[in-house]
């Protein structure tokens, strides 16, 4: 984005979204869902009315928008009304739809083996062993520096992540094993850098900058079909693998929270339904009724016909 092209609305809009430190990702987000709006309406946002916020919600739901584009597209034009132009009662006018609730799709523990085992190369198997050993995210794998690889105390300290979180989580001696393994067979272009400052996954056009999660996800969809997995999987049905694996060996939910990074634990709880081996040691109702039925003892009768006790 140039500055020539920065009409001067679009810029007070990003000083608003920068001096609240909004990521630059959510930035770029915010601006599409404005210009887009202003597509539809032929001209500035500034002009809109109530009318117009209706008309264009109206004709997200009839173009097929998916209830979390629409969402995110209205989040958008609310940070503009509200807090850019001060239209609160335009911003009062948005409204959001409840997206559906749908489980995380969860790779086996056999699928799990055959992906790392196809893994085309070390990089590869190091890159997909530390989203599912570690529960990272796509970001946190490519942006892991040798400073954040501790192996004295046996963790992986994650640095700013989703909500501007710092966490740490396990690192097990086979994860520690590859990342050494790679460290000795990775690209030597970066020698100019501090060592602790390095990427481990520097890219291949600059190692100032590391792989991107571009790269990151054609990597794991070529070893997923390499594996034969026919699952519609992602690479963060990795992290999701890392959770429910992790409920089904009766690891704490709490335990869990916290090596995800999650700020609620009914985020966590979701996991509880996907968690198959748990769900499958539950005995059915149906085979109870199937099983013969238990002979009650038989109660001593009264009015004086009990057993009299022994002498």
């Amino acid at each position: 984005m140039t500055t020539m092209a920065i009409t001067p609305l679009r810029q007070r809009m990003i000083e608003d979204m920068s001096a609240r430190k909004l990521c630059v990702g959510t930035q770029r987000g915010h601006i599409r869902s404005c210009k887009r709006f202003a597509a539809f309406l032929k001209r500035s946002p500034i002009t809109a009315s109530l009318e117009d916020i209706r008309r264009f919600q109206l004709h997200l739901a009839d173009t097929g928008v998916s209830i979390c584009n629409r969402n995110r597209i209205m989040t958008g034009l609310r940070f503009l009304f509200r807090v850019t132009l001060r239209r609160l009662d335009l911003a009062e006018e948005i409204y959001h739809i409840r997206e559906p609730q749908k489980l995380p799709l969860v790779m086996s523990a056999d699928e799990i083996k055959r992906l790392l085992a196809v893994a085309s190369s070390l990089k590869t198997r190091v890159l997909l062993s530390l989203g599912y050993g570690c529960g990272l995210r796509a970001r946190e794998i490519v942006r892991l520096k040798v400073k954040h690889i501790d192996s004295a105390q046996k963790i992986i300290r994650i640095e700013q992540s989703k909500g501007r979180k710092d966490r740490n989580v396990m690192l097990s001696d086979e994860m520690l094993g590859l990342l050494r393994q790679w460290w000795k067979a990775r690209p030597r272009h970066d020698a100019g850098i501090p060592p602790q400052e390095r990427w481990l996954f520097p890219s291949r056009k600059s190692a100032r900058n590391p792989i991107t999660t571009r790269h990151l996800n054609r990597l794991f969809h070529e070893a997923a079909d390499a594996a034969g997995i026919r699952k519609h999987v992602t690479l963060h049905s990795l992290r999701h693998s890392f959770a429910t694996h992790l409920l089904e060996h009766d690891t704490h939910i709490r335990k869990i929270q916290l090596l995800l990074g999650h700020e609620k634990l009914e985020t966590t709880a979701r996991y509880l339904h996907v968690a198959t081996g748990m769900i499958s040691a539950v005995e059915s109702p149906l085979d109870r009724l199937a099983q013969p039925k238990r002979k009650r003892p038989r109660k001593a009768e009264k009015n004086g016909n009990e057993a009299q006790p022994p002498a």
